[in-house]
């Protein structure tokens, strides 16, 4: 087991005292930051190659630093790096551990640079990666979307407003909706990564550094499109967090919409589909119960996603430029909504993917609620060329016809429609009946 050392030294010359116990716990980060220890490597790499091309450090101990680095990267992955709450966070953990390993050397592998920059330059290089992690993982749902497109194209449902019978649509439209809504998901986060792709490095504390930097070359080395161009701003700036956080919680309210139906479908009194086994639940007393608790626990997160969104916008609120510890707090929100969504995503697809859909029961339902009476209206202005207001009223009447006789309206007679209408001919049971509604929709 390797050992760091305890007694931080990172600023201890101009203290006296070391901090109090509670000061050392409020102020440490590494339970939250050690997430970034591939990102802080990548980002000390790239540094410490600059330094070495711009002879700022010699070239022997940037291939220390190197090598290094490179073992920290290893021990930290099989499990036999030991983490330092006295040595506050990922930066001074892995330089302190790299002095261990290759002794004065190490301390300049921080020369021209803050932990300010630093911190900033590893938490875009992971929000970065979040980022195409999570357009992936949102392209994964919507293939199974798609599969299910396809397979439903002619399984007619109806369509709700104010969740009353409104008219009939297919499963197909239906699930296409939420297939848009992630489009537009995805394509925030792919805003997002391209608005976070300037490099903070180089920034130094706030106003960059009197040394023969060259921020081009770590920019390039990182995979960023270009250097920050306002030193302040990259160091004191997290917009882009907010943003991604912003793209997590719209995601997220958008799966809670299908999982709050999904809920309802699941229903005996809706009765349109039935969850697998492999996502529902039973009930300790009430042994004929199947729960959609994954469903429920999808729409419940929504509620972590849209908190964690307020509780860094509130971090962020009236701070002061540049740097203040309270930005120590951007990490944890952030993520905690990448697990949750991607979480998230991956339970939707499951329950998606493995739902029986019962046909019947939603062309039943499509049939009741007189859902095609949009499709009579139409069908008076456009065959008879009446008023839209004038269609809609006789509309309304034989609606009220048939609720009086108890039937569909594609049940009614020729004759029942004529005593309120006589233009109406038999070519109106054509739209009648849902399938003909649909299909006279269809483009």
């Amino acid at each position: 087991m390797t050992k760091n050392k305890k007694v931080n030294q990172m600023w201890g010359g101009r203290f006296d005292a070391q901090p109090s116990d509670i000061m050392t716990q409020i102020n440490a980060s590494i339970d939250v930051d050690k997430r970034l220890y591939k990102q802080d490597i990548s980002g000390s790499k790239a540094h410490a190659t600059m330094l070495v091309a711009q002879n700022i450090i010699p070239a022997a101990d940037g291939v220390k630093i190197q090598d290094g680095l490179d073992q920290i990267l290893g021990e930290i992955e099989d499990g036999t790096f030991e983490f330092s709450t006295a040595l506050e966070d990922i930066h001074m953990n892995i330089e302190s551990r790299l002095k261990d390993i290759i002794g004065d050397a190490a301390g300049k592998l921080h020369t021209a640079r803050s932990r300010n920059d630093q911190v900033a330059t590893d938490f875009k290089l992971w929000v970065r990666e979040a980022c195409d992690a999570l357009e992936a993982k949102i392209d994964s749902v919507q293939s199974t979307l798609t599969k299910l497109i396809k397979e439903h194209d002619n399984t007619i449902m109806p369509g709700f407003t104010h969740l009353q019978v409104a008219q009939p649509v297919t499963l197909a439209i239906h699930l296409d909706a939420y297939k848009q809504m992630l489009e537009r998901d995805k394509l925030r986060v792919t805003d997002c990564r391209v608005r976070l792709n300037q490099s903070p490095l180089g920034a130094a504390a706030l106003s960059g550094t009197g040394f023969p930097i060259d921020r081009d070359a770590t920019a390039k080395a990182l995979g960023f499109d270009a250097p920050q161009p306002n030193t302040m701003d990259a160091v004191a700036s997290r917009d882009f967090a907010t943003e991604f956080l912003f793209c997590t919680a719209q995601c997220g309210l958008h799966l809670s919409r299908l999982a709050e139906e999904i809920i309802l479908w699941s229903t005996p009194q809706f009765g349109f589909i039935t969850l697998s086994d492999s996502w529902s639940t039973g009930s300790s007393i009430m042994p004929q119960k199947k729960n959609p608790d994954a469903a429920e626990l999808v729409r419940a997160k929504t509620g972590r996603l849209n908190g964690n969104l307020i509780q860094l916008m509130t971090v962020l609120k009236a701070l002061p430029l540049t740097y203040n510890k309270d930005l120590q707090d951007d990490k944890a929100c952030v993520f905690e909504s990448f697990d949750v969504i991607m979480l998230c995503l991956e339970t939707t697809s499951g329950m998606v993917d493995s739902m029986t859909v019962h046909k019947d029961k939603m062309l039943e339902a499509a049939q009741s609620g007189y859902s095609t009476a949009t499709e009579i209206a139409d069908w008076l202005v456009r065959e008879l060329g009446m008023p839209f207001r004038d269609a809609h009223h006789i509309t309304g009447a034989i609606v009220k016809v048939a609720e009086d006789k108890k039937c569909r309206l594609d049940e009614l007679s020729l004759e029942d429609m004529k005593k309120i209408e006589p233009q109406i001919n038999d070519s109106i049971f054509n739209v009648l009946s849902v399938e003909g509604a649909v299909k006279s929709r269809r483009k």
